[in-house]
């Protein structure tokens, strides 16, 4: 298993980068009135549509190319927890369960980045071989 790790950290973050690069891309490419409505009827304000879409990409990216990988997973998990209250917190519904539950999973998944960092493929590593 020792030789598939550096492996795993790769596809791990290519994996858990995917989900905030394609949304962060989708939502600034696309029409944000549909979001900035849903983020509305849940009570938070439509001008941090665009930081927030800014900040799945940017992170997004970051993660993927294992770029500050400690401090980024840290913000992302906190970013999902987040926005597992804000926007998922109807338990009455079983599609809003399964995404606070997705958001909770994908924090843990960030949390043993931020405790693992980015592996041997990184730009990560490649700044501590460097020093």
């Amino acid at each position: 298993m020792e030789k598939l790790t550096p492996y795993a950290h790769l596809l791990g973050r290519v994996l858990l980068a995917l989900i905030f690069v394609l949304a962060g891309f989708g939502k600034i490419m696309g029409d944000p009135s549909g979001t900035m409505q849903y983020m509305e009827a849940q009570g938070i304000p439509s001008f941090l549509f665009w930081p927030a879409a800014l900040f799945e990409l940017i992170a997004g990216l970051a993660i993927l190319v294992g770029f500050q990988t400690r401090i980024v997973a840290f913000l992302l998990a906190g970013f999902c927890g987040l926005t597992a209250i804000m926007f998922h917190a109807n338990f009455a519904d079983q599609m809003q369960m399964g995404m606070f539950m997705k958001n909770f999973g994908m924090a843990g998944g960030f949390l043993v980045l931020m405790a693992a960092g980015a592996g041997q493929y990184s730009l990560d590593a490649k700044k501590s071989a460097a020093v």
